[in-house]
């Protein structure tokens, strides 16, 4: 075994181990003790929730609360925790505690998890990030437990402040709301303050990156000093609250009381990013407002963060990159900084693969299970950028397409360039350059 490890690639390993903590939760989930009834799921309901959990997207074929006994859902938030985090994070943690010594090619898997600039403080780094989470998510229990409690008495409600507090910080989805309606998500709460603000702020904060809390922590409010990448994700993460924020208010939401509509607009604003809560009937929701929750979807949150999707810093290259050739600029820049090539050309790989993952898996299950093509291509969406938001189709899905899903949010989560690297570690010796000639494009 160690021999195998030693010739597999950080990327591999990051593929492999993400691949064992889904089997393992789903063989968890087969047992008896894991459901209401004590008969146990079947493999393929096991293996698609665990795959939601630790891909930390939310869709589901049974409903969390009524299907899934304490046991069950225990298993799912810790599958959450482990995916959230990041199983190579999880892993140096124990490591760490347990007195081992972290290796370099540890160090060095670590930094490409969690997208560290350097393999230098990692293990510091690590340290902290489990620390901050711990903080964050029961400082989120905290503020949502009055409400929790008031609904469903204390013990029930601590339970599930500490369950909805981690669900959102990991950006998951998964809610234990079925008590009041199968499948409902948050809808019971839509006006209430302290959840919706709970909720989305753990959104937000799980969603911008580990490394951007670290800036945080070192340089405070001196924005100045903070890297190029936080700076981009912040300004990228404000813009897409703000603008779908502001559509959602004055198309969407205008014939609600005016406290409902500003939660109900920022909500849904935040939760496409990878979160899977909802507040409203989205089957409710227009064409128009449908799309730009796919787009949100599929840009999901952060590099380094819990968070899937192609990450706002693509689509923040991309967006400036064109802004370069329309002004007729050499290179991509923010900030001051220039940005190099290599990584334009990942940012456009991982853009046409998402684009391409998410149109040909809604266009096989349109075609298999004869549903309307904007409504598969919402539920793809949400798979690869693991959100877990539904217009209510995924329990009735039959096995193929339960099947692309469970692909599409593996993909999702693991990361593009993860899986591209891996691909391509293999050639990394070839170096040998083609002859030059012009295309003309556009």
């Amino acid at each position: 075994m160690g021999r195998i490890r030693k010739r597999l690639s950080s990327s591999q390993i990051i593929i492999l181990g993400f691949a064992a903590v889904i089997l393992m939760g789903s063989l968890l989930l087969m047992l008896p003790i894991a459901t209401q009834d004590g008969q146990g799921a079947v493999f393929t309901d096991a293996l698609f929730t665990a795959t939601s959990a630790v891909c930390v997207t939310g869709l589901i074929v049974q409903d969390t609360a009524t299907y899934w006994s304490t046991f069950g859902q225990a298993v799912i938030i810790i599958l959450i925790q482990i995916g959230g985090m990041g199983v190579i994070t999880v892993a140096v943690a124990i490591s760490s505690i347990s007195g081992k010594k972290i290796s370099l090619k540890q160090r060095s898997t670590m930094q490409e998890a969690i997208s560290a600039p350097k393999v230098g403080g990692i293990v510091r780094l690590t340290g902290f990030i489990i620390k901050m989470t711990v903080i964050f998510e029961l400082l989120g229990a905290v503020i949502m437990a009055p409400a929790f409690c008031k609904e469903f008495g204390i013990l029930k409600g601590i339970w599930y402040a500490v369950f909805h507090s981690i669900s959102a910080f990991c950006n998951a989805g998964f809610d234990l709301m079925g008590v009041k309606t199968p499948y409902s998500s948050l809808t019971y709460f839509v006006d209430c303050p302290s959840i919706n603000f709970a909720i989305m702020a753990l959104i937000v904060i799980g969603g911008i990156g580990f490394t951007t809390w670290d800036d945080i922590k070192t340089h405070k409010q001196y924005i100045r000093k903070y890297r190029m990448q936080s700076k981009v994700i912040f300004l990228t993460t404000g813009l897409l609250i703000l603008i779908p924020a502001l559509y959602f208010f004055f198309f969407e939401f205008a014939d609600t009381p005016l406290r409902e509509r500003i939660w109900s607009s920022l909500f849904q604003s935040v939760t496409p990013r990878t979160a899977g809560f909802n507040t409203v009937d989205l089957t409710l929701i227009s064409e128009v407002g449908l799309a730009i929750m796919i787009i949100l979807m599929l840009v999901g949150g952060s590099p380094g963060s819990t968070a899937g999707g192609m990450k706002t810093t693509t689509l923040a290259v991309m967006l400036s990159t064109a802004a370069a050739v329309f002004r007729r600029k050499e290179h991509t820049h923010f900030f001051g900084r220039r940005i190099g090539n290599d990584t334009v050309r990942n940012a456009a790989t991982i853009l046409m693969m998402y684009l391409t993952l998410f149109l040909m898996g809604g266009f096989i299950i349109s075609r298999v299970e004869g549903l309307p093509l904007l409504t598969c291509l919402y539920e793809t969406a949400s798979a690869v950028g693991t959100v877990g938001l539904t217009l209510g189709i995924t329990s009735k899905l039959g096995l193929v397409s339960q099947m692309i899903l469970i692909l599409l949010m593996y993909i999702g989560r693991v990361g593009g360039l993860t899986l591209i690297f891996s691909a391509l570690s293999s050639n990394q010796g070839n170096t040998a350059r083609l002859p030059q000639e012009k295309l003309t494009v556009g």
